[in-house]
């Protein structure tokens, strides 16, 4: 106990899952599986619950900003946990001397995409802190939704079978690149911008066209590669994927070979995996490149039938390595 946080424990990785489990998965009592969302019986039904913080640096980027974020960050974790979102609260911690209009702007980028989500703001709160205290403005939202019984598995991937198909709705990596990109006032030849967005248009008609959906995950800290190590982990089967199949945009691809990043690895706020049932998967993608959201999906591999949980990713040149989690923080504050 006489370590300090780092970094690294921020960065949705094995760090970051070591100290949810050890420290407060331990002392809450929260049963595994660890989702998305909590699912809440009510008595007159069953909910999904799920809150998460913003501190994204900086606080506008190209495609959105904090409040953009918050919202649709709070509705995806409840969509992909097959719950239909309603509800929100958002809190702000703002510091002394941020400019009012900056905050204004904010707040009506997040009644606006609350409104395309058909969710509502509901309740809050607001704290200023002295100057320094903080680092301009953080946001807190919790949201609720209901879910349907028939769904209840989908953030648990308790329904997951050997040889059922992983598909992404699309490119990797724009929404860290796109952060990265403001915070250090770059100049791509190229423009990226973030994919933040809500997915719960997307998810319900992935529902609403298929039950033969098994699991769902949005990609945000950690990417791709993170959420495929839960997924193992969660069934205790291996996982396939295929490095060419994975749809990553020319500018960021490029960008990833200049600075020594891998795709696989960033964080994205407009992406979501799913597994399905290998005899519905083309009827699923096809689903997905109807959405505008998903125009790009594609397969990316399979569930495997090994005996032990581990992600093998085959390369573009033809071989195989094994996709660890992310250890360390490749880029922090970009949610």
């Amino acid at each position: 106990m006489d370590e300090l946080i780092t970094l690294n424990q921020g960065s949705g990785g094995l760090l970051t899952h070591q100290l949810i489990r050890e420290l407060f998965q331990k002392n809450f009592g929260i049963p595994d599986p660890l989702t998305d969302s909590a699912i809440c019986d009510s008595g007159g039904g069953t909910i999904a619950f799920t809150t998460d913080s913003y501190v994204v640096d900086p606080l506008f980027f190209p495609g959105g900003n904090i409040g953009k974020l918050a919202v649709c960050g709070t509705v995806n974790d409840l969509a992909v946990s097959g719950a239909s979102p309603k509800w929100l609260s958002a809190s702000f911690i703002i510091e002394e001397g941020f400019p009012l209009k900056d905050l204004s702007v904010i707040v009506e980028t997040m009644a606006e995409e609350a409104g395309k989500a058909g969710v509502k703001i509901v309740t809050g709160d607001t704290k200023v802190v002295e100057k320094g205290k903080c680092d301009k403005l953080f946001i807190t939202t919790s949201g609720t939704g209901i879910l349907d019984p028939l769904r209840m598995h989908t953030g648990s991937g308790t329904n997951i079978i050997p040889g059922d198909s992983l598909i992404i709705n699309g490119p990797l990596g724009n929404h860290s690149l796109a952060v990265l990109g403001a915070r250090n006032q770059m100049s791509f030849s190229a423009s990226i911008v973030s994919d933040c967005a809500s997915l719960n248009g997307l998810t319900e008609s992935i529902f609403s066209g298929c039950s033969h959906v098994h699991f769902m995950r949005d990609l945000t800290r950690g990417g791709l590669a993170s959420v495929l190590n839960e997924l193992a982990w969660m069934t205790g089967m291996g996982i396939t994927a295929d490095e060419s199949s994975v749809p990553v945009d020319e500018p960021v691809r490029g960008l990833c070979e200049m600075l020594g990043f891998d795709p696989l690895y960033l964080a994205n706020e407009g992406k979501v995996l799913v597994v399905v049932k290998k005899e519905y998967a083309q009827q699923v993608l096809e689903i997905m490149r109807s959405h505008p959201l998903g125009a790009n999906a594609a397969i990316i591999g399979e569930i495997s039938d090994y005996s032990r949980p581990v992600v093998t990713l085959k390369t573009t040149i033809g071989g195989k390595r094994i996709l660890d989690m992310l250890s360390g923080s490749q880029l922090p504050r970009i949610c």
